[in-house]
């Protein structure tokens, strides 16, 4: 592993400055921190988290490398908490290349030893240099934004907040097996980028159908790999601090339920929350709110049932005939967590038979099937490997 030491800034002492107080189920009593002289111990942490005041790409700004959302997060109260290390801030190089160069070499670290990145940033495009830390692990991964817009931009746009999925799509070789928007509001994104999206198999689902079927959001976490959180998405009354704020989005409190469903996923390996401008931010209000978050992303952490893949032995299996009479999905539910997944079925090179993908599901997907319909998630995994 790099000697992440060398990289960090230590937190500002008026963050712990009150330690002493703190009560014995405090977060900040709980986690180890860098302070000066002393990096915590990365080696047997689960989680771990840093800011990066990378804003080059963004129009949100800020002037101070200390970040404002530590001094609420850890007043917060855990009990039983899983290793958590807070490593400070990030030193950004002398260039912009140099410095996303660092992150991807970080995250890939402690992805590498199976360590949570939890970003605080930054602009968004700072997305672009997580997802690289997987390609060059080798990892094919599932992202999912929870984002007003898309982030395609154009070709010729360098990297940017607002461009820099599109340069996720277009990084070759590419490692990006499935893309998720939750959350886009049509009036800010072309019809034409949603049209191409999907007709990439990828799912994009509008704020106000995620609102009315919230709990599918669960099943979209448990699929994913890395969850890239642009704030803009909060409506602006929740997080003001952020230049792209809107007064449509999602509430404080359907943000920590993204957030809680996605400590939930056993699958899921990195977080990023990009674009908090902490001077604008002089009520501390959104400062609060996504220190909720992470706190609610802990608190599901620790509900982790070891269920990436279901077990075939502990599951009730359900298989669901069409009327051609040639076609038909499985679909598998937990006996002891009351999950569901869907087999979709694909052939490995050099294999005779065919193996199953399986493909985390809600029950909305077996009662669609049972109407006769293919439902859009499992019809999307299986054009994947057509």
């Amino acid at each position: 592993m790099i000697e992440l030491n060398s990289y960090f800034n230590p937190l500002n002492p008026e963050v712990y400055s009150s330690k002493d107080s703190w009560g014995i189920t405090q977060l900040g009593g709980l986690i180890d921190f860098h302070t000066e002289g002393r990096f915590p111990e990365v080696k047997f942490a689960e989680i771990s988290i840093f800011n990066i005041p990378e804003y080059e790409g963004s129009k949100n700004r800020s002037i101070s490398n200390d970040c404002k959302i530590r001094a609420s997060f850890y007043q917060l109260h855990q009990d039983k908490m899983p290793r958590v290390v807070d490593l400070g801030t990030l030193k950004l190089m002398p260039t912009r290349k140099e410095s996303f160069k660092l992150i991807e070499d970080v995250c890939r670290a402690l992805l590498h030893d199976g360590v949570i990145p939890i970003i605080i940033g930054g602009g968004h495009d700072v997305s672009y240099a997580v997802y690289k830390a997987y390609a060059s692990l080798e990892k094919y991964i599932t992202l999912t934004s929870v984002d007003k817009s898309f982030d395609i931009g154009l070709e010729k746009d360098n990297l940017a907040s607002y461009s820099h999925l599109g340069k996720m799509i277009s990084h070759k070789p590419s490692h990006l097996f499935h893309y998720v928007n939750l959350g886009y509001q049509s009036y800010f994104v072309s019809p034409l980028a949603a049209e191409m999206l999907q007709n990439m198999n990828f799912n994009i689902v509008r704020l106000g159908d995620l609102k009315a079927n919230f709990q599918e959001v669960e099943p979209v976490m448990r699929n994913t790999d890395y969850l890239s959180f642009d704030i803009s998405a909060v409506q602006y009354t929740y997080a003001h601090a952020n230049v792209y704020g809107s007064p449509n989005g999602l509430s404080g409190e359907e943000a920590c339920r993204v957030m809680r469903y996605a400590g939930v996923s056993d699958k899921l390996t990195a977080v990023g929350l990009f674009e908090y401008n902490q001077e604008l931010d002089e009520s501390n209000q959104t400062a609060q709110l996504m220190a909720q978050m992470l706190w609610y992303f802990i608190d599901g952490y620790k509900m982790r049932k070891q269920e990436l893949n279901p077990n075939l032995k502990n599951c009730i299996k359900y298989t669901v005939a069409f009327e051609d009479g040639k076609n038909e999905i499985v679909f598998y539910k937990s006996q002891s967590s009351g999950r569901w997944w869907m087999g979709v079925p694909f052939k490995r090179e050099g294999d005779k038979q065919l193996q199953n993908y399986f493909v985390a599901c809600s029950y909305r997907d077996y009662e669609v099937a049972n109407q006769g319909e293919v439902p859009e998630r499992w019809l999307k995994t299986y054009n994947k490997f057509i």
